[in-house]
């Protein structure tokens, strides 16, 4: 019997040290980033004399607009930290009253250059948004000019065209289900 539960013994061990080892990347990964922040701050304070929050918020958002699909990278000159570029505004409400509804003591504006990817055509002036209570950032906001893609429905629902004609989605028919919402829609119109 020994035998037989050695390889699984075995492949349950690799399979722990095969999660150890993403969990030890991730955090290698997210050690980096944080590292890179932190970098990204201590230049902006000790070269550019930038307001520790607005430091903070700007390298937040660099961060953000990273990851869109427009920027390659955003630069921030030192007068991005200049009153004209940057406000620290007492606030006590609402970060905004959308999805970031929560209470901030502070938000932070700063202005930036996002640098497209395609490297041709002017910089993009960015203003990044921060909410804090106190030194912690809880809320955030930009001026993305991609909006962000939205979740689509990709079901097999009969849809109404625009002058009211149902028409099939493209995949052609009706998935499981479907005739029960139809007699179900049917019954709430009648």
């Amino acid at each position: 019997m020994e035998s037989t539960f050695a390889p699984r013994r075995l492949l349950r061990l690799i399979g722990r040290l095969a999660v150890c080892a993403s969990l030890a990347c991730a955090g290698s990964a997210f050690a980096d980033t944080l590292d890179e922040r932190n970098e990204l701050i201590h230049h902006f304070v000790t070269d550019l004399n930038a307001n520790p929050l607005a430091a903070d918020c700007a390298a937040h958002g660099s961060f953000v607009a990273s990851t869109s699909t427009a920027f390659d990278h955003v630069d921030f000159p030192s007068s991005s930290f200049d009153p004209l570029h940057f406000t620290i505004e007492p606030w006590n409400d609402s970060f905004d009253d959308k999805k970031q509804k929560i209470k901030v003591d502070n938000v932070v504006t700063v202005e930036g250059q996002g640098v497209p990817k395609s490297g041709e055509g002017n910089p993009t002036t960015l203003k990044f948004r921060c909410g804090y209570v106190g030194s912690q950032m809880l809320a955030f906001g930009w001026n993305d000019p991609v909006p962000p893609l939205r979740a689509q429905s990709h079901s097999t629902r009969s849809a109404k065209s625009k002058h009211g004609a149902k028409t099939k989605s493209s995949s052609g028919g009706q998935g499981h289900g479907e005739k029960h919402r139809e007699k179900s829609t049917a019954k709430k119109k009648h």
